[in-house]
């Protein structure tokens, strides 16, 4: 590991024992209650760590609901996964000090709207086209309607603003739409789009090519009951008969949300990576695979798949095992050591977040923003903070700093030259937010050569220079 782990590294191990225990659940005719509890203690687990995890979540409530609309899960099962779903959201809410974000996240409006989807079914049963496509898509096109306007209107009573980012930033996927936080995201590799090397390497390794076969086989085994349903338009009797199969048809779902969730942010692939691999062990399901008759050819035919994956699977990990090193990071371990001799211990400090975070770890020293940028105040203020690489003018960027109760800004001239593509360096996203002073020459390039009158530079070193605030200069 070459970075400390994610939140979401802590999390996932959760996601899977929680996702085990779900297809446990939907697999048996009857309920358990220490599965059900253990599932629910499993998704607290999951909450915990990762505040987005909510969104992954989200993801698991729309497949077991397109599930259940299809009729592969009894209304009385899915009723019991989305009880405990709303007692580990609610624990959670309390663990988490009352975190607002959660009771208004998506998650939470769809979780409502589910439940009383199923719960009054026999009352809203009327309103559906008494054609089953029709009513599929009825009941699809509400579940979405319905979970969009009450999470607005949870977030406008509850107050909450801290997920507005998010609806920001998934807009920027499919429009030209952009603001200052959406490009902080989205100008990162990681929360751009899937690059086409991540499906080549799958397909390199038969990863791809396994699943889409597994896929294939359990779509056209569903299709098949499905037109039986059709022919029928009876949906009880398909429920009753299909259910035992429910937990392939959520995951089938539950892999095409992750896959979606991979393509629009490439760091999300965490979760489609392990998926597919378990998808594709279903291969050497005699369940899926019977019409290979002979039960020697299908492990003959599965034996020769894992023997083609691990050729490629033996190069990747002599690549991996052939990277010999260790994280070295001299200046800031020089700038860290002259904070700790050299400043108060209440002397408060202002930067790029990362920096940030590593000043409050090693030195203990007060700071102002910090890479949580999920909530909506560090937002605003990390805004005033990074306006150093702005064409905003010294004594504007001062005041702001000063109105934060900065003594000293940790200042990185990397961060005002680099951009991972174009329109994305510093100065240019601040273009985006303060058209106004788009022409002018950045901040950070004048400061680089001269901080002064408003700013004494204390320390410096090739990557990292200490301005101290004059705070005599505000009072005017």
């Amino acid at each position: 590991m070459w970075t400390p782990p994610l939140r979401e590294s802590f999390s996932y191990p959760f996601l899977i024992l929680q996702m085990l225990l779900l297809t446990r659940i939907l697999r048996s005719h009857s309920v358990e209650k220490k599965t059900l509890a253990a599932f629910c203690i499993a998704n607290i687990f999951f909450l915990l760590p990762w505040q987005f995890a909510q969104f992954v979540l989200l993801t698991q409530v729309a497949s077991l609901f397109a599930t259940y609309v299809l009729g592969f899960i009894e209304a009385c099962k899915l009723l019991n996964i989305i009880h405990a779903h709303m007692i580990s959201l609610m624990v959670c809410f309390v663990l988490m000090f009352g975190n607002a974000m959660l009771l208004s996240s998506y998650y939470a409006a769809s979780l409502a709207v589910v439940y009383v989807m199923v719960t009054f079914k026999s009352n809203i049963s009327q309103c559906w086209p008494r054609n089953v496509l029709g009513s599929w898509t009825v009941k699809g096109i509400t579940w979405l309607v319905g979970t969009i306007i009450l999470k607005l209107v949870a977030s406008k009573l509850l107050g909450v603003t801290d997920d507005a980012h998010i609806g920001n930033l998934l807009k920027s996927k499919f429009t030209n739409y952009k603001d200052f936080d959406t490009l902080m995201y989205t100008c990162a590799v990681e929360f751009d789009f899937m690059e086409l090397e991540t499906p080549l390497r799958y397909t390199k390794t038969l990863l791809l090519p396994v699943t889409v076969c597994v896929l294939t086989v359990i779509v056209a085994k569903t299709l098949k009951e499905l037109v039986c349903l059709l022919k029928e338009r009876n949906l009880q009797n398909l429920e009753w008969k299909t259910s035992v199969h429910g937990e392939m048809v959520y995951h089938v779902f539950q892999l095409l949300a992750f896959v979606l969730l991979g393509v629009l942010i490439m760091r999300l692939k965490l979760f489609l990576t392990p998926h597919m691999c378990l998808m594709a062990s279903l291969i050497s399901s005699r369940q899926f695979f019977w019409w290979i008759k002979n039960k020697s050819h299908h492990r003959m035919f599965v034996c020769v798949m894992l023997a083609a994956m691990a050729l490629q699977g033996a190069f990747n990990l002599r690549e991996q095992w052939s990277i010999i090193g260790e994280f070295s990071n001299f200046p800031q371990e020089e700038l860290l050591e002259w904070i700790k001799e050299n400043t108060r211990t209440d002397a408060v400090f202002a930067g790029a977040m990362p920096t940030m975070a590593s000043i409050k770890l090693s030195t203990g020293r007060p700071i102002v923003n910090h890479p949580h940028y999920e909530d909506a105040g560090l937002r605003e203020r990390t805004k005033l903070v990074y306006a150093m690489y702005s064409r905003k003018s010294a004594e504007e960027v001062k005041n702001g700093l000063l109105s934060l109760g900065v003594d000293y800004f940790i200042f990185e001239e990397s961060w005002c030259l680099r951009k991972t593509r174009e329109g994305c360096s510093m100065p240019e996203i601040w273009d985006v937010e303060d058209a106004e002073n788009a022409m002018k020459t950045p901040l950070c390039s004048v400061i680089s050569k001269s901080p002064a009158p408003h700013f004494t530079p204390v320390f410096h070193n090739d990557v990292y220079k200490i301005l101290k605030m004059k705070k005599s200069l505000s009072w005017t």
